[in-house]
């Protein structure tokens, strides 16, 4: 589905009314910027028109995410990415905003999420005598579809690299073969691998990041919209332990701290899961909507 049309094939409704509702402004605290985060029990046909209204909010959001009841104990989440120049993008997974959800949501335990952009599940664990998060996202590394070629490494504009769909779709190159300027090398890339995926060049997927083995363990800097992440996502974190999980990627094993330039994330796999650990997220503020969010069955 091409960026700035909407989804379709979902139950899910928001409607507008006179009276303002409320969304919570929440921060992932590895993430490049908060997520507005929308109660609702779904999408409209229209989610489009309502991203276009959350979009021109004070607050700015460029992470949107819409989250409802699914089941004992779950959730089902909706993301919308804004793009540069007023588009935005649907197909997008992220993961801190689904954490960013969760948080909002108050749930105690274990909360299983299920992700209608991706088509992920994702279970969040709390973390022992911590206000942390384990995110497992439950599908085995090996599965059908993880690598989208059928092959661990593609050779793009020269470059060795392997394209992998976990969480979201993501390019992983080798740091030594990335040229200076290196953001502009790694955006001819992903580029490249967006029309080898059969994605628009200028969508915000796949993702991109470059890896490095080093003497103090695997390092990685990634690209998100806009810019460098100041971490890595969470769905590239996981995305990074899969593709290290897999024989012949340019991944090596990734288990344990992955040190990016903001500081460690880490990861961990296992024959039916990858995860990511010690994820926090804050609730910063409310934000008074334009319209109230009604929720139908």
């Amino acid at each position: 589905m091409p960026a700035g049309h909407p989804p379709s094939g979902t139950a899910l409704v928001v409607r507008a009314h006179d009276a303002p509702g409320t969304a919570l402004v929440v921060r992932a605290h590895d993430a490049p910027g908060p997520t507005l985060v929308v109660r609702a029990d779904g999408l409209p046909g229209d989610v489009l028109g309502v991203a276009r209204d959350l979009a021109r909010l004070p607050a700015g959001p460029r992470k949107i995410a819409f989250y409802g009841d699914d089941g004992p104990g779950g959730l089902r989440y909706r993301f919308v990415q804004a793009l540069p120049g007023g588009r935005f993008d649907f197909r997008a997974g992220c993961g801190h905003s689904l954490l960013a959800c969760v948080v909002a949501a108050r749930r105690p335990g274990p909360v299983t999420v299920r992700a209608l952009t991706t088509g992920d599940t994702v279970l969040c664990e709390p973390e022992p005598r911590t206000d942390a998060y384990t995110l497992h996202f439950l599908r085995p590394p090996d599965a059908p579809g993880t690598l989208p070629t059928g092959r661990p490494r593609d050779r793009l504009l020269g470059v060795e690299a392997s394209l992998v769909s976990y969480g979201n779709p993501y390019v992983f190159v080798d740091a030594r073969h990335v040229r200076p300027p290196a953001r502009a090398h790694l955006l001819a890339l992903r580029a490249e691998a967006a029309r080898l995926l059969g994605h628009p060049p200028d969508s915000a997927l796949p993702k991109i990041a470059a890896v490095e083995a080093t003497p103090h363990g695997l390092s990685v800097r990634a690209l998100t919209v806009g810019g460098w992440h100041p971490r890595l996502a969470l769905t590239g974190a996981a995305a990074l332990a899969a593709a290290g999980a897999l024989h012949g990627t340019v991944v090596p094993p990734a288990e344990g701290p992955v040190r990016t330039p903001g500081g460690t994330v880490t990861v961990s796999a296992r024959p039916d899961r990858v995860s990511v650990h010690h994820k926090r997220a804050t609730v910063l503020r409310a934000c008074p909507l334009p319209w109230r969010v009604h929720a139908t069955a």
